[in-house]
């Protein structure tokens, strides 16, 4: 494939979200975000990006997914209105995994409009890839919170790039199946989903085995590949880049959205694989090399 020059590089962040708190034992924890962040600027990472502060998206924003009555019951819900609104959080979906917590909708929307951000910079050709560290929350539904998510910001961004292109490729390599955005886009040919994830032993969420393939016009555009525990870099890429090669050939998308959880990486206390730091960034490698 002919060499690009140098990448084009946006990088969203803003220091809010990393202040917010799910509560006690609870194991989101977004103070890493700015933790990543520091390591970021400690390595001079900066200096090879546009760095951009992550701004607010609007609920009519958030609504091009998200059910207007969800997005306004989460936009006004307190820690304080927890025990008047128990029908609503029971329906919603809100509780334990996904708490409610001081700051929970101002998160929500600075994580989600830096993934829109970063497509929309994208359809505009003004940059070549964008990061979005504090993204990612691929559980959530169009009305329900789930794992830890609350507004789903990779279908937000998905959106976006369809404005712009006729297929999107989405990718997944958390240790959990993307079921959300899998969901969102089941019945459509425009995006093609593809997680590699822990699947059987009752663990969560329970979907992407490996017969699910997508319905009507999106019949064979969900991919998945469920894998057990213990997968090493090695085993992990005999499977993925001929997988991921196959689906470049035959989908060609326009645009990646690549979701990089960390929890697949060895000893994450929620995942069961056993991929290092160099076998993570190995995915991101090899799909750089279509220059997408």
């Amino acid at each position: 494939m002919p060499k690009k020059s140098r990448d084009r590089i946006c990088y969203f962040y803003d220091s809010d979200v990393g202040s917010v708190y799910y509560g006690p034992n609870h194991p989101m924890k977004p103070h890493r975000l700015c933790m990543t962040h520091h390591l970021v600027m400690g390595y001079e990472l900066h200096k090879k990006m546009e760095i951009y502060r992550s701004r607010k998206a609007h609920p009519v924003e958030l609504a091009q997914f998200h059910s207007e009555d969800y997005v306004d019951f989460l936009a006004r819900v307190t820690p304080h209105q927890v025990g008047e609104n128990l029908q609503q959080l029971h329906r919603y979906n809100l509780g334990d995994d996904c708490p409610i917590f001081e700051g929970m909708f101002h998160f929500c929307q600075m994580y989600a409009g830096g993934s829109i951000d970063g497509a929309t910079k994208l359809n505009h050709g003004l940059c070549d890839i964008a990061i979005n560290w504090s993204g990612g929350l691929h559980h959530a539904k169009k009305s329900e919170a789930s794992g830890f998510c609350y507004i789903n910001d990779l279908v937000l961004s998905i959106l976006e790039l369809l404005k712009h292109h006729p297929r999107v490729l989405y990718l997944d390599i958390d240790v959990h199946h993307g079921d959300g955005v899998e969901e969102a886009f089941y019945l459509t040919d425009r995006v093609m989903t593809v997680s590699f994830h822990k699947y059987g032993d009752y663990f969560f969420p329970g979907t992407g085995d490996v017969k699910d393939i997508g319905e009507r016009s999106g019949k064979y555009c969900a991919l998945n590949v469920p894998l057990k525990d213990g997968i090493d870099d090695n085993t992990f890429q005999r499977i993925f880049q001929p997988v991921m090669a196959k689906v470049m050939e035959a989908y060609r998308p326009g645009a990646i959205v690549l979701q990089c959880g960390a929890d697949s990486l060895g000893n994450d206390r929620l995942g069961c694989f056993s991929l290092s730091l160099d076998g993570h960034a190995e995915c991101v490698r090899f799909m750089k090399q279509y220059n997408l």
